[in-house]
């Protein structure tokens, strides 16, 4: 094992919206001598958070685009990438967790688990992230970090265990009892920089020993040695105990919980403690690529620096020197003046500058080796491309990305914001994969769609802002689907004679719904239809999905099955066959009755107890189905299926129906017919739309 890779640390800091992930960040770069000085996250100080580098960040403090850096602690290097909360931009957590050995989920330990905390622990399980859990602002009135570790066992199925207690809580939060070493610690200090270690308080010490033995109860499933130092009543070390939590952590089968408050600095180094004694280092996780000349065999990655090159590009950024790539290496190294391949479009690349980040400042560096985050410049790739050395042709696997569900008509108020418009959208698509823009084929307008209107709201504002462009926004229209409902046959032969050789093809078979968005199946027997315009035939059904014959919205959901079909010997070829495919589609299609499925959102409303009734009159009337409500002392959690298209402008109603006192987060559910009263409402649209000609 590579004694210098054990004491690297690739983490990153996730959790619901609010819970302070910025904030504390934030202190581990100044406790790690990173920053000099600490500034808050709606920065009063006019600088705002370290890692919010953009203008919108720091002006709405909040996070939009995840930014890393990297820290030293206790002889550990800590790569940290700090993420996003807001469901919009779920694509630069994906991408985060893609790259990263370990994450630390952050709740609040007021809220505890909220929806965001269970879409973030998800995408952990989607790539296998080991985590250990930090609750914060146990100085909020309301703090219970205990309810807190039973809602992660319960609703995220963690096996959730406090490696802390804290020494009183709300205003009263002093400091923390490690139940590792049985001590009690302080932090005094402007900053909480300064560590003092005392005796456990007389008051708190039954506690402690009762979750000590909870703590070595869970720890000792993973270590024998442990087990027998349990069993033999001997006294455990520490070093003992820390090996078997950490064991379980990185099996995922183990989440250690600590406490604290980052506002307050309280409790921040025993974070750093635990990420570097219980989050795995890079060659202690096992990475896998695929074999693109074997078929896409599974290729285990050695994570050895004398290995060939392996890396991949996870996230782009436009600089003030031009396209930054972000890149983490699982093999081999990357130099300064290297020759590699783009596995995707099987170029080669030459490698310029190396640097390595610190939010939006940047260092350069010769070399970047395996288990490393750093970045390059002047390389162009996409968001997921993969970089081997020459004759090497395998493929890391790609990020999950989700499918965007609003979208939004922009138009340029004059010639000069044309162009820059094109250059913005050119270059936030290539950055941000779940951000699509298109040209509709009817209307000639440009269309943007994203994961919900903040998203969208960002983009269009960092087009104003940082390419003066004039925009005019239109209406947002929600990602409608057109799907069928019943069995039906075809039989439809196409001909047609003009001068010289015609065009003839005959189809029969069957469609059906089915969960899935397309499939098609051939079960022509006896060479009806010849075996080479097979192919011909699922091409002319597959064009008709993108617009459906009844509403002109994409069609999923339908199975086609052709069993039958004729041909001639001079007037067959592939254009007819595709005619005929697109004949039978349109043939069969209204007999199966089609219908109308618009998005549903999963919404969650945290709001104060006395605006409960009214907030659930609002989704009552926005055709909202309440699943469930949940009260955590002043706060109800309100969780409600609603359809997209009644949650547009749906933060401006809740501000000023709660006094701006509640907050929503919405993510996609999924897909449900569109009741028959809104389903007219749309045939009246699309029958406007078609008589004025847009």
């Amino acid at each position: 094992m590579n004694t210098l890779m054990q004491k690297v640390r690739n983490i990153g800091i996730s959790a619901h919206i609010d819970s302070g992930k910025t904030t504390l960040t934030e202190r581990f770069l100044y406790l790690t001598k990173k920053i000099h000085r600490i500034h808050e996250v709606r920065g009063k100080d006019g600088v705002g958070a370290t890692m919010d580098s953009m203008e919108l960040e720091k002006e709405r403090g909040i996070t939009i685009a995840s930014a890393a850096t990297y820290c030293q602690w206790q002889n550990h290097e800590i790569n940290i990438i700090d993420t996003p909360g807001h469901v919009d931009f779920t694509i630069e957590v994906e991408r985060a967790l893609r790259v990263l050995d370990g994450a630390i989920l952050v709740l609040c330990s007021v809220g505890g688990v909220q929806s965001q905390s269970i879409t973030v622990d998800q995408q952990m399980k989607r790539y296998q992230v080991p985590c250990i859990a930090f609750i914060n602002k146990c100085d909020r009135s309301g703090a219970d970090p205990f309810r807190v570790i039973n809602e992660l066992k319960e609703k995220l199925n963690h096996n959730a265990i406090a490696i802390q207690i804290p020494i009183g809580l709300e205003a009263d939060l002093e400091g923390i009892i490690d139940l590792i070493s049985m001590k009690a610690i302080y932090f005094d200090g402007e900053f909480g920089d300064i560590i003092r270690t005392e005796e456990i308080p007389d008051s708190l010490l039954e506690q402690a020993l009762l979750k000590r033995e909870e703590l070595v109860d869970a720890a000792s499933i993973f270590s024998d040695e442990l087990t027998e130092a349990v069993i033999e009543e001997t006294e455990i070390p520490d070093n003992l105990l820390i090996k078997a939590i950490r064991q379980g952590t990185i099996q995922r089968e183990l989440t250690p919980v600590v406490m604290g408050s980052a506002y307050k600095n309280k409790g921040i180094q025993l974070v750093l403690d635990a990420a570097n004694n219980f989050l795995p280092s890079p060659d202690e996780v096992d990475n896998e690529a695929l074999d693109l000349d074997n078929n896409e065999e599974s290729f285990h990655l050695t994570g050895k620096k004398e290995d060939p090159l392996v890396a991949l590009a996870f996230k782009l950024e436009e600089g003030q020197f031009g396209q930054l790539t972000y890149i983490r290496v699982y093999q081999g190294e990357l130099n300064k003046g290297d020759t590699c391949v783009n596995v995707r479009t099987g170029k080669k690349v030459k490698i310029g500058r190396i640097v390595r980040m610190h939010s939006d400042q940047m260092e350069d560096v010769e070399k970047i080796e395996a288990g490393y985050i750093g970045a390059l410049f002047g390389v162009d790739c996409v968001s997921g491309d993969t970089f081997a050395t020459s004759g090497l042709n395998i493929s890391m696997t790609s990020m999950h990305i989700p499918e965007p569900v609003i979208s939004l008509s922009i138009k340029a108020k004059d010639n000069a914001s044309e162009t820059s418009i094109a250059k913005a959208l050119n270059r936030f698509t290539k950055e941000d994969p779940t951000f699509q823009t298109f040209v509709s084929n009817e209307t000639g307008e440009t269309i943007i769609s994203g994961m919900g209107e903040l998203h969208l709201e960002v983009y269009i504002e960092r087009m104003r802002r940082e390419y003066k462009a004039e925009i005019i926004t239109g209406e947002p229209s929600v990602a409608y689907r057109e799907t069928i409902t019943c069995h039906t046959t075809f039989d439809y032969t196409h001909k047609k004679q003009t001068g010289g050789a015609g065009q003839y093809g005959r189809i029969a078979g069957f469609m059906e719904p089915v969960t899935d968005d397309f499939v098609f199946e051939n079960k022509v027997t006896g060479g009806s239809i010849p075996t080479q315009y097979i192919s011909s035939c699922e091409k002319g059904f597959v064009s008709c999905l993108a617009k459906g014959p009844w509403l002109e919205y994409p069609v999923t959901g339908v199975k086609i099955v052709i069993n039958d079909g004729a041909s001639h010997s001079v007037d067959s070829s592939e254009m007819a066959f595709q005619a005929a495919a697109r004949g039978a589609f349109l043939q069969a299609y209204f007999k199966a009755q089609p219908v109308l499925h618009e998005p549903i959102m999963k919404v969650v409303i945290e709001t104060p107890a006395e605006f409960q009734g009214n907030v659930m009159g609002s989704l009552n009337q926005r055709r909202g189905m309440i699943i469930g409500s949940n009260e955590v002392g002043q706060i109800t959690a309100i969780e409600a299926q609603v359809p997209l298209s009644e949650m547009f402008g749906y933060s401006t109603t809740i501000r000023s129906m709660t006094q701006g006192k509640a907050q929503f987060s919405m993510e996609f559910f999924t897909y449900k017919q569109v009741p028959k009263s809104v389903l007219e409402t749309i045939e009246k649209k699309n029958e406007k739309k078609t008589k004025t000609g847009t």
